[in-house]
């Protein structure tokens, strides 16, 4: 009898809170809550913590901690060490905080856009996906298989190592190359 308690208990659990935790996903060691916004998950994983330090020194916090809703792709600390030595401190340099800027809200998309819709779209524009940044850039996505990436407009891809990161101020999609504007 105790079982059957105990196993309806969990059956109600489950019932009540479907999917908790596969809604749940670890980036750079750390769980993303559905939850949270954008910096609040960010600042836990171990693998953006060159982008959560160039978001603090560009001024975008208290952006991303906003209603959103926005569609991140999230470069990791190994995609900045792709960049040319010394572009990172460069960068982070206050004088060169409008460059900066430039380069982080290129990364941004307003909306909530899953890789289901990225792929909609895709299938949509036959092959490709024009996607309007923040920063007022273009940015295309592809699928090469069931890989999705991007190219930015220098022509360099990047490919979602991660997709649908959610929050709740929009999604993340961890990327593995910085994109950069024109």
């Amino acid at each position: 009898m105790k079982k059957l308690i105990i196993a309806v208990f969990a059956v109600a659990a489950i019932a009540i809170a479907p999917n908790t935790f596969a809604q749940t996903k670890m980036v750079g060691g750390a769980a993303m809550y559905p939850t949270k916004n954008i910096i609040e998950n960010a600042v836990n994983s171990k693998d953006h913590t060159t982008l959560v330090a160039a978001v603090k020194a560009a001024g975008l916090v208290e952006t991303l901690e906003g209603a959103g809703p926005f569609t991140v792709f999230a470069p990791t600390n190994e995609a900045f060490k792709k960049l040319p030595a010394g572009t990172v401190d460069n960068l982070l340099k206050p004088e060169n905080k409008d460059m900066l800027v430039k380069i982080l809200t290129y990364h941004v998309v307003a909306g909530r856009l899953s890789s289901e819709d990225l792929a909609a779209k895709i299938k949509e524009g036959d092959g490709k996906a024009e996607l309007t940044t923040v920063q007022g850039g273009k940015l295309w996505a592809m699928m090469k298989g069931k890989k999705l990436y991007l190219v930015d407009e220098k022509g360099n891809k990047s490919w979602v190592t991660i997709a649908d990161v959610n929050q709740s101020n929009g999604v993340i999609h961890v990327v593995n190359t910085v994109l950069m504007p024109n």
